[in-house]
């Protein structure tokens, strides 16, 4: 049986695609402002889905609904002039990538399984309990977020996003290691 792979993404590459558009938002929301901001984040996650598509081949499934609702929420920001509508936005990524994840477990199908499986190989033990701690993770980011738009300043808000977010979300994930080591398997034979 023969298998194809798709071209991975330098690592450090793929960061530049992931956080490109975050780091432009804060860049432009600092110089221009909310509005600027927001346009500049909209065409800076199209281009980098462009870009990625164009040195894989394909897209993954949470950067296309990320940038489906950054698109959404974006344009209903630009329209309606309301700042309110990108400020929600990430509450609603972080709680539909939580759901995601906690309907996954639900049906037995741990999704990060799927996700990460070229980078990890994990007992379905180890991908039930990353999946539980990935998912919590996301809601209380979720809940995070809220609380921030709804007490700080716009300009608070975009620098939590880059400077609060992003470090949190690594240091989550360094966390993992241990759980990772624990649950490892050695990869399938091919």
């Amino acid at each position: 049986m023969e298998t194809t792979t798709n071209p991975q993404l330098n690592p450090l590459l793929k960061l530049v695609l992931d956080l490109g558009p975050l780091i432009l938002f804060f860049f432009a929301n600092s110089r221009y402002g909310i509005f600027v901001a927001t346009a500049t984040f909209m065409v800076a996650i199209v281009a980098a889905l462009i870009a990625s598509y164009a040195m894989t081949r394909r897209l993954p499934i949470m950067p296309v609904v990320t940038a489906i609702i950054v698109l959404v929420f974006g344009g209903l920001t630009l329209i309606l002039h309301d700042a309110t509508f990108i400020k929600v936005k990430p509450t609603i990524i972080y709680a539909l990538f939580g759901a995601v994840l906690l309907g996954g477990l639900y049906f037995n199908k741990p999704l990060l399984g799927v996700v990460f499986d070229s980078l990890f190989h994990l007992t379905d033990e180890g991908w039930r309990k990353l999946t539980w701690r990935w998912a919590l993770f996301f809601f209380a980011l979720a809940v995070l977020n809220e609380i921030v738009w709804r007490s700080a300043s716009t300009n608070t808000w975009v620098d939590f996003k880059v400077f609060g977010v992003v470090p949190l979300t690594f240091l989550f994930a360094a966390l993992q290691a241990p759980l990772l080591k624990k649950y490892a398997t050695e990869p399938a034979a091919e």
